[in-house]
C-alpha cells in the first residue's frame, strides 16, 4: 500500500474508533439503565451490576460494528470529496477502483475483528452471562425461604411458607398470583420443595389445589393436584435459557467438541456468524463507492450519502430474507452470502460507473 492508502488507512480507523464508541455507548446506556433497575430492585449489589454489564458488551459490540464501519466509510470519503481531496487524486490518474484498495483494506480490518468476535468472544460472554443469570436467580429464590412472613418478590406476586422441615421440606406453602388482571390465580399445597435446574429454579408443589378467579365473568374454578410445577425462577427474575444451546458454544466447540447439535444446525451457525462477520467488509464497501460517483460540490454530497443508507438499508432486508429461508432449508446454506454478493455487485457497478464517466471527460480533454 502506498502513501495516500495509509493516509486513508488511517481516517478509516480513527473515524470508526469515534463512531463504535458513541454507538456502543448509545446502546449500552439503553440496556444498563433496564438491567440497572432489574437487578438493583431485586437488591443485587452496583458489583454485580458492573459484571453484568461487561458480559453484554461483546455482544453489543458485535452487533454496532457493521454500522460503524459503513460511518466511519461515508464520513471519510464525504470529508475526501469535501476538501477536494478527490478530485486531486482523480486528477492524478487514479481510478475510483484503485482508490477502494484502503478502503478494502479497512473492511477486511474490520471483518477480522468480527470474526473474533462472532466465533468466540461472543459466545463466551453469553455463556458466563447465562450461568451468573442462573445463579441470581437462585440467590433470589433462596430469599423467599423465610418461615411464617409473606414476602412479595415482585409485583402481583405473594408468597408465604409456615416452616421448612429438617429435611428441607416446605410445610404449607401459598402463593398468590395477581399478575394476570382478567384471572386471579391462587396455589396452595401441603407440602412443597425447591428444586434446581438448567433453566432456573422450580418450585414443586405435593397435594394442593389452585384457585383461579376470573374477573371477568367473576366465576371460580378449583383444581386439585398431586404434583404441580412452578417456575419460581422466571417469577423473580429474567428466564434463564438451557445452557446447551448454539448460541452459548464457541464455533471451535462445535466443529471439534463432542456436541449433541444437529450438523446442519451447527453448519447454518457457523455460516451465519462468519456472513455477519463480513458485512463490516460490504458496509465499508458501500459507504465508498456510494459516495465516489458523487461530482464535487461544495455544499457536500448528501444525496450519494442518502443513497448509501438505502442500499446498506437494501442489503440488511436480503440479509433477514435469506437468513429465514436458510431456517427452513438448511440444505441451501450458501444463500447466506447472497447479501454480500449483492453488496459487494452494487459497489462494483458504482465503481465502475465512475471510472467510465472520468475516461470519457480525460478523452474529451484530450481531443
Amino acid at each position: 500500500m502506498g502513501r495516500l492508502d495509509w493516509y486513508i488507512l488511517r481516517q478509516l480507523l480513527a473515524t470508526f474508533g469515534f463512531f463504535a464508541l458513541i454507538l456502543v455507548l448509545i446502546y449500552w446506556i439503553n440496556r444498563a439503565v433496564r438491567l440497572f433497575d432489574q437487578l438493583i430492585s431485586d437488591g443485587q449489589s452496583a458489583l454485580v451490576f458492573l459484571e453484568f454489564t461487561l458480559m453484554i458488551l461483546p455482544a453489543i459490540i458485535s452487533s454496532v460494528t457493521p454500522i460503524a464501519a459503513f460511518a466511519a466509510a461515508v464520513y471519510t470519503t464525504n470529508r475526501l470529496a469535501t476538501d477536494s481531496e478527490l478530485v486531486v487524486v482523480h486528477a492524478t490518474g487514479f481510478s475510483a477502483r484503485r482508490l477502494a484498495r484502503p478502503f478494502v483494506a479497512f473492511g477486511l480490518i474490520i471483518s477480522i475483528l468480527m470474526m473474533v468476535l462472532t466465533h468466540i468472544i461472543v459466545p463466551i460472554s453469553q455463556d458466563n452471562l447465562n450461568q451468573r443469570q442462573t445463579e441470581v436467580a437462585e440467590n433470589l429464590s433462596a430469599r423467599l425461604l423465610t418461615e411464617g412472613q409473606f414476602l412479595s418478590p415482585t409485583d402481583g406476586i405473594t408468597f408465604y411458607l409456615r416452616r421448612i422441615s429438617a429435611e428441607g421440606e416446605l410445610i404449607n406453602v401459598f402463593l398468590d398470583d395477581g399478575r394476570d388482571p382478567e384471572a386471579h390465580v391462587t396455589y396452595s399445597a401441603g407440602r412443597a420443595f425447591l428444586i434446581k435446574t438448567e433453566t432456573g429454579p422450580k418450585l414443586v408443589m405435593i397435594d394442593g389445589l389452585i384457585q383461579v378467579a376470573n374477573d371477568t365473568t367473576g366465576q371460580l374454578t378449583v383444581t386439585r393436584f398431586n404434583d404441580f410445577v412452578f417456575d419460581i425462577g422466571g417469577m423473580v427474575s429474567p428466564p434463564v435459557k438451557d445452557a446447551q444451546t448454539l448460541e452459548f458454544q464457541t464455533s471451535q466447540t462445535l466443529l471439534f467438541g463432542v456436541t449433541s447439535f444437529d450438523p446442519s444446525e451447527i453448519s447454518v451457525a457457523i455460516h451465519e456468524r462468519t456472513m455477519t462477520a463480513l458485512l463490516s467488509l460490504v458496509g465499508a464497501f458501500i459507504g465508498f463507492a456510494a459516495l465516489v460517483v458523487a461530482n464535487f460540490n461544495r455544499f457536500g454530497i448528501w444525496p450519494q450519502v442518502f443513497l448509501a443508507c438505502l442500499i446498506l438499508i437494501f442489503v440488511k432486508l436480503v440479509e433477514s430474507a435469506t437468513t429465514d429461508f436458510v431456517l427452513s432449508e438448511r440444505r441451501m446454506i450458501w444463500t447466506l452470502y447472497v447479501p454480500i454478493v449483492v453488496g459487494i455487485i452494487l459497489g462494483f457497478a458504482f465503481l465502475l460507473r465512475k471510472d467510465r464517466v472520468m475516461q470519457s471527460l480525460r478523452s474529451g480533454a484530450l481531443t
